[in-house]
């Protein structure tokens, strides 16, 4: 059949469906009022309205899924049924000309295939129109034969004289609710197995068949109320087939769940406190109600959070409140040391989001991946940001085979990003700070290497060489007077070239301008005149590593912007703080582009700030270009 004629047939199975329901609302309107409903109509007549009419919906949408067709057949035959029935007992009161037995057997045999198509086909294949494994193929053709089997002993024993069979007519009913059983039973294997999104097209046609199975359990008394439910059972597989993605069962469910257990727990203590009042109370009936109520009342706010904690534990294996994760995670992170923070706060989001894994990547490849759990599949890729600053990514994988992936993930997400972020910063500083200390280590003992080497090799040998020419010139002195004087001025260049040379190792061990300029005008006459300067505050009496640092950060600062920034105007400002002194310098250049690594110039800046213990930061401000903002503290307790 083409896509055209199956949307035909369908329409066309609905529309008798429906005309049937239509009849058999004027027949039943012919008889007395049923005593199990005050309705004009049976539950079968909503079934054979609701499930036709979605079941074309679905044949529109998917031409080629079986779910469609079910739900068409199955509305069809229950109408059929329902009609049948009635007009049995319709012929009863008329006494038409017509078989009685006849029209019997169609309602029977039309109910026997409501069941198949409903209750075995329908959880058998749903959603994708296939079965779960071939190991339910043998309960596919059994209960086709058992249900057949059950139409020919019905119709056999409404034959005169075969009451005795009534043994066999018991067996086959209870295979009967044997294979429907087993049919739904079907749908716990496949959603054990199943993906998430499968797991919630099975979660919302059970909900839905929950609430027609509680009015049938009670009975008659309460059946009626099924011509009400009944509905939400197509409309919850269509929902789910075409558009499960939109909305959380899960939060229904856990809703539905505290609901039921607030008033069954509430309306218990209400009773409970009720009935000892009047006991006790039985001439003062305002106070015990009133005492009902307050202890109603007292109960009910404790217990809404135990059931909420137990049905987001039931559904995703962990507490499903941001407030309380964010509240597990801060006592974790007070009682763990910076550098194991991290490992606290991605074992809680895993914990909270239910799934295999959670770690973050640092940027730069530094320090290295943390992770918890296990992360062979990445599902979400989120951006670490702190203060501006990209830390790293945290990677979130798929969720664990047995829970629902949440509707709160985005809440869990957006309230423990930030902790996770902070705890990558945190690693990140704490790697930092072992390398700088590390390189601070390294860089003394070559530096002493440098010294020593140059001293030696440099300004040792120089002075060594003039020290056997001033002998040789005291020697020549009174021999040959000219060679005296020619060997006296090759010294006198000799001294000047060793001067050179030690103010050279002077200087690369602290600027001498600083000395002798102090720190603002030594960083105004290392400015330049193309960059404004701005002193507040009196930055003298430093000590002479936060000026050297100071005086270097400036330095390598404008170094950058003279030679990447393409900037008009420049400002450095120097600012002294009570405890603190801040460098800043803005340039109106092109930026920072989001994604760009730090090479060694920046990186030593922000080094030479963390090994006195500040912060250094490299931005772009709203009003573009560049801001490099240092912050030195003043008071410095370094032990060496």
């Amino acid at each position: 059949m083409t896509p055209i004629q199956r949307r035909v047939a369908a329409m066309l199975a609905a529309s008798v469906s429906i005309a049937m329901v239509c009849v058999n609302v004027w027949v039943t309107a012919q008889l007395q009022q049923p005593s199990y409903t005050p309705l004009p109509f049976a539950p079968e007549d909503v079934a054979g309205t609701a499930f036709p009419v979605l079941g074309v919906l679905l044949v529109f949408q998917r031409p080629r899924l079986v779910i469609g067709w079910l739900l068409c057949l199955g509305g069809l035959f229950s109408a059929l049924n329902s009609l049948t029935a009635n007009l049995v007992l319709l012929n009863a009161i008329r006494k038409w000309a017509v078989a009685p037995e006849a029209i019997w057997t169609v309602a029977g045999v039309s109910w026997r295939l409501t069941i198949l198509f409903l209750a075995v086909l329908l959880p058998l294949l749903y959603p994708d129109g296939r079965l779960p494994s071939p190991r339910w193929r043998p309960l596919l053709w059994g209960s086709a034969a058992v249900l057949a089997a059950d139409v020919l002993v019905t119709d056999f024993m409404s034959l005169p004289g075969r009451e005795g069979t009534s043994p066999l007519r018991f067996l086959l009913d209870m295979l009967t609710n044997t294979v429907m059983l087993l049919a739904f039973a079907s749908l716990a294997a496949r959603f054990r197995g199943a993906g998430p999104e499968e797991r919630r097209q099975i979660l919302w046609p059970l909900v839905a068949i929950a609430t027609v199975i509680l009015p049938w359990v009670f009975g008659n008394p309460v059946w009626w109320l099924a011509s009400f439910t009944i509905p939400l059972v197509p409309i919850a597989i269509t929902f789910s087939v075409l558009r499960y993605h939109l909305y959380g069962i899960d939060t229904l469910i856990t809703r539905a769940l505290v609901g039921a257990g607030l008033v069954g727990v509430i309306g218990g203590v209400y009773v409970a406190v009720g009935t000892a009042s009047s006991l006790f109370l039985s001439d003062v009936d305002r106070i015990g109600g009133l005492i009902a109520a307050l202890c109603a009342g007292a109960f009910f706010h404790p217990i809404r959070r135990v059931l909420q904690r137990g049905a987001d534990r039931l559904l995703y294996g962990s507490k499903g409140d941001p407030v309380a994760l964010a509240a597990e995670l801060g006592r974790r992170l007070q009682r763990t040391d910076p550098a194991g923070g991290l490992a606290a706060a991605l074992e809680v989001l895993r914990d909270g989001l239910a799934v295999t894994g959670t770690g973050v990547r640092f940027s730069g490849g530094r320090p290295k991946d943390a992770t918890a759990g296990t992360l062979e599949e990445v599902a979400r890729d989120i951006r670490l940001v702190w203060h501006g600053e990209p830390v790293g990514r945290l990677l979130i994988g798929p969720p664990g085979a047995r829970h629902l992936p949440a509707t709160h993930n985005e809440r869990v997400i957006a309230a423990l990003t930030p902790y996770v972020a902070d705890a990558a910063h945190a690693v990140r500083l704490v790697g930092a700070l072992q390398r700088s200390r590390e390189r601070i280590v390294t860089t003394r003992e070559e530096e002493r290497r440098r010294l020593r080497r140059d001293l030696h090799d440099g300004l040792g040998q120089s002075l060594s060489g003039m020290a056997m020419s001033i002998n040789m010139a005291r020697h020549s002195l009174r021999v040959s007077p000219e060679t005296a004087e020619r060997m006296l001025g090759e010294l006198r260049s000799g001294m000047d070239s060793v001067t050179s040379d030690i103010r050279h190792l002077v200087y690369g061990l602290r600027p001498p301008a600083l000395d002798e300029l102090g720190l603002a005008g030594a960083v105004a006459e290392m400015a330049g005149p193309g960059v404004t300067v701005e002193v507040r505050g009196e930055p003298t009496g430093l000590p002479a590593a936060i000026e050297v640092a100071a005086y270097r950060i400036a330095q390598e600062a404008l170094t950058n912007t003279r030679k990447h920034a393409g900037a008009t105007t420049v400002r450095l400002s120097l600012e002294r703080g009570e405890d603190s002194l801040s460098i800043r310098v803005h340039d109106d250049g092109v930026g920072v582009p989001a994604e760009h690594r730090s090479g060694i110039g920046l990186a030593s800046m922000r080094e030479r700030a963390a090994e006195l213990g500040g912060t250094c930061m490299i931005t772009t401000p709203p009003e573009g270009g560049t801001m490099v903002e240092a912050v030195l503290p003043v008071n410095l307790n370094v032990e060496i």
